[in-house]
């Protein structure tokens, strides 16, 4: 919750996650430290020069590994970045130089140093904070979130059954783009926010949604069924509209008719002649047949 009374909507990194992370940090730092002591003891330096420069290597490392990397690169150090984490402001927005250089003395000094009985401060704060906060977090006003979630893909739209007769009566000319996105959206994230986020902008959304529509809420709906059946029937709306455009605008023959082209009449083959063959004489015992020709 902001000062302005804006329910914000973070999914907060919990302990586990911060563990590991700052695990890799802190492996990445000793590295750096040993690098830094094999070259010191390479260069054969008096042992007091040398333990000076290694104090002040452990402090600036320790202070300005995070420091440097969390104002450089949007709160994400190479652990949190490996686990998805990203601290921001209690308000949602970036880090700033100051805000990252509160956690980094915090964390070198209290949370994870000596006053801090080596990181048991941090763990005990971190595990009676409701947002996993540590003493750096409370002194900076940060808070270390989840950046980078598992990819979902968004549901599909469907209408509920027991809408189905209730949405075919809607009209729907005052639903705007702009808030079909918005309630499309609610839907998408709806198993994503908490509670309380998402109790309130479905409200605030099936308010705006039924001021244009002139559909109240029905008794005993869920505001996303609401919205669902909403969407839905403006989907199927603007489908079957497509559809009657097309075939509207669909010529008659969509093929062209071919002309009928005449057949050539072919020349009449003349036929051969045939040569005269005399015609036999005819018995005279037969004359007076039945089918006898006529004289």
């Amino acid at each position: 919750m902001t000062g302005d009374a804006v329910v914000l909507d973070l999914r907060l990194a919990r302990l586990a996650s911060r563990g590991l992370a700052f695990a890799i940090d802190l492996a990445i730092q000793a590295g750096m430290l040993g690098v830094c002591a094999v070259a010191l003891a390479v260069a054969d330096l008096d042992r007091a020069l040398t333990a000076a420069i290694l104090l002040s290597l452990l402090v600036l490392v320790r202070v300005g590994y995070p420091v440097l990397f969390e104002s450089l690169n949007q709160g994400r150090t190479p652990g949190k970045a490996a686990f998805g984490l990203r601290a921001v402001r209690d308000d949602g927005g970036p880090l700033r130089f100051r805000h990252a250089l509160a956690r980094g003395l915090a964390g070198a000094i209290v949370d994870f140093g000596p006053v801090g009985l080596w990181s048991v401060v941090a763990v005990t704060v971190s595990l009676f904070s409701a947002k996993s906060k540590r003493v750096g977090d409370y002194l900076a006003g940060t808070v270390v979130v989840q950046d980078r979630a598992p990819v979902a893909l968004p549901p599909s739209i469907v209408m509920p059954p027991a809408l189905i007769t209730w949405a075919t009566g809607l009209e729907l000319s005052g639903f705007t783009d702009d808030l079909a996105l918005a309630a499309r959206q609610y839907v998408a994230r709806y198993g994503e926010m908490r509670p309380e986020a998402r109790d309130a902008l479905g409200h605030r959304l099936v308010q705006e949604v039924a001021a244009r529509i002139g559909a109240p809420l029905p008794p005993g709906t869920p505001p996303w069924a609401y919205l669902m059946a909403v969407l839905a029937e403006r989907r199927n709306r603007t489908a079957a509209q497509w559809q009657g455009a097309v075939w509207a605008q669909a010529p008659a023959h969509p093929h062209p008719v071919p002309h009928p082209v005449p057949h050539p009449v072919p020349h009449p083959v003349p036929h051969p002649v045939p040569h005269p063959v005399p015609e036999p004489v005819p018995d005279p015992s037969t004359a007076d047949g039945p089918f006898a020709p006529p004289n």
